[in-house]
């Protein structure tokens, strides 16, 4: 789990969790949840239920998928769901996507954070990277299967190697305004960011972060070859 990974999944805590603070037990349920150079479980607050699930047993594991498709849980028992650097390695994300909806209660949220940049890495294969209206379609893909799921933020982190994209979903859109705070209201460092019931692209960037490093390394080289 690399570091702004678990910098993001904290942000989302810090900004959402407090609208669970009148339940008697929360539910939080992380898909990928191997322990790998850390876990988002250090991220959740105390006294919440944390379950991990994940394909194959390892540390943080609490529950081995039979299919990596099918989740283990009874439909509307689960409060949030948590999956970071985990969708990217999943061949069919989007069935795991309507999973994830199906457990969620009404007033559940999906915390999904994937990279749209970095190396060819597979645990055990690695198939996609996200961009800034992944988020958004795959709304559109739950509804399309009958699932009334509103897309809160989705944002996309500026530095680092992966630049990862990151989407905060509502189980149900008639409940939105149970949540009237965003990580947005206060990060400064992202870019392509959209909020619930806003068109706008805040923070527009065309060019992805990788292609602005070549173009400033492609400056300094020229401008050193041109000194010498």
């Amino acid at each position: 789990m690399h570091p702004s990974a678990m910098r993001n999944c904290q942000s989302f805590f810090d900004t959402y969790a407090m609208y669970f603070a009148s339940q008697s037990q929360v539910r939080v349920v992380e898909i990928g949840s191997q322990d790998v150079n850390g876990s988002l479980r250090s991220t959740c607050p105390a006294g919440f239920e944390y379950i991990g699930v994940d394909f194959q047993a390892a540390k943080g594991v609490d529950v081995v998928l039979d299919d990596p498709y099918v989740l283990p849980f009874e439909t509307g028992t689960a409060d949030i769901v948590l999956t970071s650097s985990c969708f990217e390695h999943s061949e069919m994300f989007w069935l795991v996507f309507l999973e994830i909806m199906r457990t969620l209660k009404p007033g559940g949220l999906l915390y999904l954070s994937a990279p749209s940049a970095g190396s060819f890495h597979r645990y055990p294969v690695d198939c996609w990277r996200f961009y800034p209206d992944s988020g958004a379609a795959l709304a559109k893909w739950a509804r399309r299967n009958g699932m009334n799921v509103a897309l809160l933020e989705t944002y996309t982190q500026k530095g680092g190697v992966w630049q990862d994209h990151v989407s905060v979903f509502l189980r149900d859109e008639a409940l939105v305004r149970k949540y009237p705070s965003r990580i947005l209201d206060g990060k400064k460092d992202y870019e392509n960011g959209q909020l619930h019931g806003d068109d706008r692209v805040l923070n527009l960037t065309g060019s992805c972060q990788n292609d602005r490093k070549l173009q400033v390394i492609g400056q300094i080289v020229g401008e050193q070859i041109a000194v010498n």
